[in-house]
């Protein structure tokens, strides 16, 4: 009687601990959703304004690119050099490295600097400076709770979560991908449910204060075929290495500019002109958002073969020389417009595969799978489901331990031909692994199950011949 008494006990406490717990992450999650949100929509606003302004007084807006520049570098530099860069990869390495404390100095700094950037012309996005927005006002928040590091860690995710559902109006892949992008490898479940509800309060909160979401102007109705679906595999080993290609020019373009001596406001001055030069070369589609040529490969429409492959140069060096802004608008450009060269070359439909390419050189690109995936659902319809998620998967596989964030744990390989350290960032994973020792190894341990099967699966069929 007393063992029931006590078990019964038990399992009210436990009960109790789970209902509070429940209520006090829907009342933060809810909290976070509508400040993020709103702070996100001004955002919107004044960056769109902006944007608007400079092109209606300056049709040649791009030639301030200089200027532009060497102002966002001066405003990061003095008053908030965590606002440097590209906005989710300085909050993922907050997460990691300082339990999500972030000042809420960013978070004015990087919006200013942002709305500068893309005003004038500079290649970047503005889901990163979103991102960065919600993280640091989640962070202050938590501080202002007092908040111990792992519910400050829970909260800054919900901050992340909100600002790209706010962003791109996609609620549900929003909250995944801030669970998603942390680590590779590993989801955290525990922030399941209040990153799911900030995201949709954040959206919700955006879509009433008056934010219109860019309508991709896709109809799709793509019938399954096994034809079909072996060339959406097809499709994300190209979109894998089209990822793999993003990041390494990126990384490439941030190394040569890091070597560089020369100062940080002739760095910005000197790097403005050079874009100025590439866009004489290249055109002016490589500026700013790049959403029409989005929107043109989206529509299934010619761009040029190449511009999957220029658009990271525009961007890395915007980056790279003080711009601020985010990356996954680059990302999605280059997706888009690598699947409408890929369904040139097979002679396959363009419109389809630049819906494909959309995400999955965000899978590959950022490591996430699942919230490219459910983005390809909210965004192109159910139809699309098994073509995206086969070409994101696969995708997510070819681009190997890389990312464009660098501060990306890797918790588990891709393969277990791979050799590496546990929860280490993706950028000191060392990718000299494949050797023959390691490799002839696991591929013959590979045959010896497979043969192991093969020989118990005819053993058991004889037995069931012999028993008919």
């Amino acid at each position: 009687m007393n063992f029931m008494r006590k078990s019964l006990l038990s399992i009210t406490a436990e009960i109790g601990i789970l209902f509070y717990s429940l209520f006090k992450w829907i009342f933060l999650a809810i909290l976070a959703g509508v400040v993020v949100g709103a702070a996100a929509s001004l955002f919107l606003l004044i960056l769109h304004e902006s944007i608007d302004f400079v092109l209606k007084y300056s049709p040649w807006s791009f030639v301030l690119l200089p200027a532009g520049l060497v102002v966002s570098t001066y405003l990061v530099k003095t008053f908030a050099p965590d606002a440097a860069g590209h906005g989710t990869e300085k909050v993922i390495e907050a997460i990691h490295m300082r339990s999500g404390r972030i000042p809420i100095v960013v978070v004015p700094v990087k919006l200013l600097a942002t709305v500068i950037t893309l005003s004038v012309g500079g290649s970047a996005g503005k889901e990163g400076p979103c991102a960065q927005i919600g993280a640091g006002i989640t962070s202050s928040m938590a501080s202002l709770f007092r908040f111990n590091d792992i519910d400050r860690k829970k909260l800054v995710v919900c901050g992340i979560s909100a600002g790209f559902a706010s962003i791109f109006g996609t609620p549900i892949a929003g909250a995944i991908f801030g669970l998603e992008v942390l680590f590779i490898g590993q989801v955290l479940y525990d922030v399941l449910l209040p990153s799911f509800i900030s995201g949709m309060v954040a959206f919700q909160t955006a879509s009433l204060l008056g934010v219109e979401y860019f309508k991709f102007p896709v109809e799709l109705h793509a019938t399954f075929s096994e034809s079909g679906f072996v060339l959406a595999i097809a499709s994300g080993v190209f979109f894998g290495l089209v990822a793999l290609l993003h990041i390494e020019i990126i990384k490439a373009v941030e190394g040569l500019s890091g070597k560089t001596s020369i100062g940080p406001y002739k760095k910005a001055f000197y790097g403005g002109c050079l874009l100025l030069v590439l866009g004489l070369l290249f055109g002016t589609r490589y500026f700013g958002l790049g959403t029409e040529t989005i929107e043109q490969a989206l529509s299934g429409k010619d761009v040029p073969l190449l511009a999957f492959f220029l658009k990271p140069i525009f961007t890395s060096i915007t980056l790279s020389v003080g711009g601020s802004g985010g990356i996954l608008t680059p990302t999605f450009f280059v997706g888009a417009t690598s699947g409408v060269t890929f369904a040139k070359i097979f002679g396959l439909d363009p419109m389809l595969f630049a819906c494909i390419g959309f995400v999955a050189v965000l899978a590959g690109a950022a490591n996430t799978p699942i919230a490219a995936t459910i983005m390809a659902v909210e965004l192109f319809g159910s139809s699309v489901t098994a073509y995206a998620a086969a070409s994101c998967i696969v995708a997510f596989v070819i681009s190997g331990h890389r990312s464009v964030y660098p501060s990306q744990i890797l918790a588990r390989p891709k393969s277990p031909v791979f050799r590496c350290n546990g929860n280490e960032p993706v950028e000191k994973v060392s990718h000299e692994v494949i050797t023959r020792e390691t490799l002839i190894p696991y591929l013959r341990e590979q045959l010896k199950l497979y043969w192991n099967r093969k020989t118990f699966h005819l053993r058991d069929q004889r037995k069931d011949d012999e028993v008919q």
